[in-house]
């Protein structure tokens, strides 16, 4: 437990109230999810399209699914994506259980952070990757209405996209397995890791780091979660622009059903050349940057609310 400054810079996981935490946390998951989820239809079509073929940024991208689709466009693949909430549940479960041990042996907080982020994203990424899959076919199917040159690239398993939700998961759940059985649902499994294990680590680890040198910087007056929030925004974006062209290569391995991340890599540097490291980057960020500012407010504000009486009096908000 940090006692100077006097007030807990982190709430670690043994002071809090886990049967407050649970399900606070699934809930402020979900919200934070459907509110920004358009951000991530936007990002997947603009990652997958062959050039600027059919979008010539967010917003253009954003405004012809509307038009198109209304917002019903905006959340396609919402409901299966939603099972994240799940996998969030592991991986916050096994961040604070990793930080908790590495803590009893004298890691220091950054080291700390890393380690058990990229734990995290290991067990959620394991758990989420087939419904990842799945949700990936729903939003880029759309792009097909929007004036694609290159439909065959962004619908392979050959779904219509006249079916009904339900109807629409249902038939590519078994299209993926009809074609590579079980196997299916992990394609693109390795750069899922590639991509999101060093992302996850990446970002705890400029967490803390923002964290500290912002309560050096601003007046000791500020509000605590306030900083902690802004501290999640500045790593969102950090790890965002660092890590991009690996997302890009993960989300093409899983909707282009390429064989692997070798021949994903080097297709998109035939296309792309240097601009395969911005492709996609201005949502990316965008929606980094609002959903590590959501995900911290929530996270940090239900361990406030969950920490355990004793230790009430030393949290700062």
């Amino acid at each position: 437990m940090e006692t100077t400054p006097p007030f807990l810079k982190t709430i670690e996981w043994e002071m809090m109230n886990k049967k407050k935490f649970f399900p606070l946390s699934m809930l402020s998951s979900f919200s934070v999810r459907c509110a920004l989820f358009p951000l991530t239809v936007i990002k997947t079509q603009l990652q997958v399209q062959f050039k600027n073929d059919v979008y010539k940024g967010m917003f253009d991208c954003g405004t012809k699914i509307y038009k198109a689709e209304g917002l019903r466009g905006l959340y396609r693949g919402f409901w299966i994506s939603s099972f994240q909430i799940i996998s969030g549940v592991f991986y916050i479960s096994t961040y604070e259980g990793v930080r908790h041990l590495l803590t009893q042996r004298g890691f220091g907080a950054n080291t700390k952070a890393i380690v058990a982020g990229g734990a995290a994203s290991l067990v959620g990424q394991t758990i989420i990757v087939p419904f990842d899959v799945i949700s990936q076919h729903i939003m880029v199917l759309g792009m097909n209405a929007h004036g694609i040159k290159h439909g065959a690239i962004i619908n392979p398993l050959g779904i219509s996209e006249d079916l009904r939700k339900s109807q629409l998961a249902i038939q590519i759940a078994k299209e993926i397995f009809k074609r590579d059985g079980i196997g299916g649902y992990y394609r693109g499994y390795t750069a899922s890791l590639l991509a999101y294990v060093p992302n996850s680590a990446l970002w705890w680890g400029f967490y803390h780091l923002y964290q500290d040198e912002l309560i050096k910087l601003l007046p000791t007056n500020t509000s605590h979660l306030f900083i902690q929030c802004l501290a999640g925004s500045l790593g969102g974006f950090t790890t965002t622009i660092i890590t991009n062209p690996l997302d890009i290569i993960r989300a093409r391995l899983q909707v282009q059903r390429l064989d692997s991340f070798a021949r994903a890599a080097i297709e998109l540097w035939a296309e792309e050349h240097i601009h395969m490291f911005f492709k996609g980057l201005s949502a990316r960020l965008v929606q980094s940057a609002a959903f590590s500012f959501s995900i911290i407010l929530g996270y940090e504000t239900i361990k406030r609310i969950s920490v355990n009486e004793q230790y009430k009096h030393m949290v700062k908000w």
